[in-house]
């Protein structure tokens, strides 16, 4: 598992899904200021990095969740990593709306499913983990059993930790930032006086560089 992290977090530095950038810091929707910005759906574009990720997927469900049932993606940044899982798999799909829809059957879960069916919940990115565990409320509602969730990669921080606790879930990431970190210092992707700046970030970003 640690071999995966690290060259997960290599493939995303090397596809430039994740940027560093201490001194010419991006600005979240949320409003924070941070020297990092993570896009995973440029994974997508890169056959050998999506293959790696829906490989290292699979291995991992296998190992940890071999009664899986159904495979679930959390729209809009999972659903395709989500059906490659499944399909390599050869289970069923299904994905979850960040809300129902305001028209029609107004479904939030899409796709087939039977309550009480043994779901595995597929993530792009986890920050504080709000929107994901939202994704698993939806399930729960509709009494599908959450056996876990798999992200590509996790800031870490410890609201997400709390939060994740607190619903019950199990969080299981290909990557993390501690990771990435450690191996943007060794590749030169950042400056040794960087890793002390993105440190401060990830301690407490809703207030850095305010």
């Amino acid at each position: 598992m640690e071999q995966i992290k690290f060259n997960t977090a290599e493939k995303l530095l090397q596809i430039k899904a994740i940027k560093l950038q201490p001194t010419n810091y991006f600005t979240w929707a949320s409003g924070w200021y941070s020297p990092i910005y993570c896009d995973n759906r440029k994974t997508l574009s890169y056959p050998d990095v999506r293959n790696y990720i829906r490989n290292s997927f699979v291995q991992i469900i296998k190992n940890k969740y071999p009664d899986v049932e159904v495979i679930a993606g959390v729209a809009t940044g999972a659903i395709a990593i989500g059906v490659l899982v499944a399909e390599a798999m050869n289970l069923p799909f299904i994905y979850i709306r960040a809300s129902s829809k305001g028209h029609g059957l107004q479904n939030q879960v899409e796709g087939a499913y039977t309550a009480g069916q043994k779901v595995v919940v597929i993530e792009d990115l986890v920050s504080t983990g709000g929107s994901s565990l939202k994704a698993v409320e939806a399930l729960r509602a509709e009494n599908i059993d959450v056996l876990g969730m798999l992200a590509i990669f996790t800031y870490g921080f410890k609201i997400a930790e709390d939060n994740f606790a607190k619903a019950n879930i199990e969080l299981t990431t290909l990557s993390n930032y501690n990771v990435m970190i450690e191996l943007a210092a060794k590749k030169d992707y950042i400056k040794d006086a960087d890793k002390e700046t993105l440190a401060q970030w990830r301690t407490a970003p809703e207030k850095w560089n305010k």
